[in-house]
């Protein structure tokens, strides 16, 4: 199956591959910027999950999870210059997906093992898979991450 398969929003929103698949990280990693990791909050421990964050899949242990990243609960997802912010995507009130923003304002997901992309929207990957955004974080740019998308 294509990607629009997968997400259909992405027949009407521009997006561009940004590396191969791979299964050494997902989506929830990306954001992190952990490339070596597959973060889940699985109750054996067999995904990464940081020390002290309840591994539970709860959009409260995921802002938590972040959290030790130093994110916080923001009002939206629009660009503001100085910080770096993450969309938590949902179905229901259970965890999916997240998407870090970039600099210039599009957004890049690690999709599952599949590709990583860029996308201009947040609803390019809402849908039957990943649900919709459902909460936005956001911390201050670090000096090493001002330059780097």
């Amino acid at each position: 199956m294509t990607l629009e398969g997968y997400f259909p929003n992405l027949l009407e929103a521009p997006y561009q591959l940004t590396s191969p698949a791979s299964a050494h990280h997902n989506c929830i990693a990306w954001p992190a910027r952990d490339q070596e990791r597959w973060w889940w909050p699985d109750p054996m421990g067999q995904g990464y999950w940081p020390t002290g964050v309840p591994r539970e899949q709860t959009l409260s242990a995921f802002e938590q999870a972040y959290g030790t990243l130093g994110f916080a609960r923001c009002e939206d997802a629009e660009l503001e210059p100085g910080f770096v912010k993450i969309a938590l995507y949902a179905r229901g009130l259970v965890p999916t997906h997240a998407a870090r923003q970039l600099p210039q304002g599009r957004w890049t997901s690690k999709l599952g093992p599949l590709e990583d992309i860029e996308h201009d929207t947040l609803h390019a990957l809402e849908g039957d898979w990943y649900g919709e955004v459902v909460l936005v974080l956001k911390r201050r740019v670090e000096q090493d991450e001002s330059s780097m998308g």
